[in-house]
């Protein structure tokens, strides 16, 4: 995927997922869209792990596998604090 298609995933996939988490209030669009592309490098990597395709390009499968990441990403932050 090129760089924009990155941060528009990236920012959909964050934005969907802190909505999720409850979390849409605290953040901003730059947030989001870095909880959403550090979402879909990590539910690529666990859905790898369990044997699945990561993100595979801008398809559907690829979105939920980003919003899977991005609620672990954002439940684990929420740990942390």
């Amino acid at each position: 995927m090129g760089i924009i298609l990155w941060i528009i995933f990236g920012a959909i996939a964050g934005w969907i997922a802190s909505m999720i988490m409850g979390t849409d209030a605290e953040q901003g669009a730059v947030l989001n869209i870095v909880v959403g592309i550090v979402g879909a490098v990590l539910g690529g990597w666990l859905m790898s792990f369990l044997g699945y395709g990561g993100v595979t390009g801008f398809n559907l499968y690829s979105f939920l596998v980003a919003v899977l990441g991005a609620v672990v990403l954002i439940a684990i932050v929420r740990a942390i604090r």
